[in-house]
């Protein structure tokens, strides 16, 4: 497994890492434990990626069993060192049952920041995060799949600063090692490492956002970004929500998959089917599994310091994890660059 290093950190990180935003949804905490075991103690992954609002879709019922579930893991196992463990705080939203419905909306305020920190720390039964991330902006932006820039009310944000700094009080506490951002734009990339600067507060060691065979935005700025700032990318959803497994191909819905389980959760998916259909198509005509082509393009970036993949069962935490095994050719980059330029980046952000 190839450690690569996070950031400006001493932290050196697994290329590939064990998502779990279906755990506590479509995978109990049995499933949970056995995907970590796996991972960590049979293929070598250090690295466990989770958030406060998991599983996702994110409900009122459901927010905390991800956490909770590595919580008596890390409990039984007692291995809490032998992992590097990261997790989020939701950005702006109505998810505010995160908060026990004491907020309006939920915010990247010190009140805020400092409640899901501690509430983080007890669901995982830990002292420290090594990975703190901002799930997504604070600022009146849409984050998930943007095709256009809408301005939003610059005075109606929580400064960039004062985030910093609420972030700040709990590195001092020792109880966050480092932060990072996620589904961040390449401006608040930048002026958070500015602001970080100026001002000697903690530095953003990382971006988690989305990034697949055909979801390349990140490539048009924030890759620069990653290379020269060392904020690398923290690529999730690398299997576009499962479409590049080529499970859907035939135009039937699998019994248990994520567009049979919740309606209306995939549509953008649908809606762009002849995309995702021509890159399994492409991956068998070069001789491998549709899996294989979308998980090793993705790790292959320069600029990707993690690869984030997810799984519903063993046999499909296996397959994910082996095709980081292939060897990436000149004849899969040309491929992967035909698929970009046909298609542009269908699924947004």
């Amino acid at each position: 497994m190839e450690l690569r290093k996070l950031g400006t950190t001493d932290i050196d990180v697994t290329s590939v890492c064990l998502g779990t935003m279906t755990w506590g949804q479509q995978n109990s905490e049995a499933q949970a434990h056995e995907q970590l075991d796996y991972a960590i103690e049979e293929r070598g992954i250090n690295f466990i990626d989770t958030a406060e609002m998991y599983p996702v879709p994110g409900k009122r019922e459901t927010q905390g069993r991800t956490e909770s579930y590595i919580g008596t893991w890390i409990e039984k196992r007692g291995k809490r060192d032998d992992i590097i463990l990261a997790s989020k705080v939701v950005g702006r939203s109505g998810m505010v049952w995160t908060r026990d419905d004491t907020v309006e909306t939920t915010r990247h305020t010190q009140a805020q920041i400092d409640y899901a920190v501690e509430h983080s720390l007890k669901r995982l039964k830990t002292d420290y995060i090594d990975l703190y991330q901002l799930h997504w902006p604070d600022r009146g932006l849409s984050p998930f799949g943007m095709h256009d820039y809408k301005d939003y009310n610059a005075a109606d944000m929580v400064p960039l600063e004062d985030i910093l700094g609420a972030l700040q009080r709990h590195v001092e506490k020792g109880n966050i090692r480092h932060i990072g951002i996620s589904n961040e734009t390449a401006w608040g990339t930048m002026k958070f490492l500015e602001l970080a600067k100026t001002h000697d507060l903690p530095r953003i060691q990382s971006n988690q956002c989305v990034y697949s065979l055909i979801a390349r935005r990140f490539d048009y700025d924030r890759a620069e970004i990653a290379m020269r700032e060392k904020v690398g990318l923290l690529a999730y959803s690398p299997l576009a929500m499962g479409v590049l497994t080529g499970k859907y191909d035939d135009g039937t819905t699998p019994k248990g998959s994520r567009m049979a389980l919740f309606d209306g959760f995939m549509d953008n998916y649908r809606k762009v089917d002849e995309t995702w259909k021509d890159a399994n198509r492409t991956a068998h005509e070069l001789g491998l599994t549709p899996v294989q082509f979308a998980l090793k393009f993705v790790e292959s970036r320069a600029f990707v310091t993690s690869n984030i993949i997810g799984a519903t069962s063993l046999d499909q935490l296996r397959e994910n994890i082996d095709a980081h095994d292939v060897e990436w050719t000149d004849e899969m980059e040309a491929e992967a660059s035909r698929l970009h330029e046909v298609y542009r980046c269908p699924l947004g952000r």
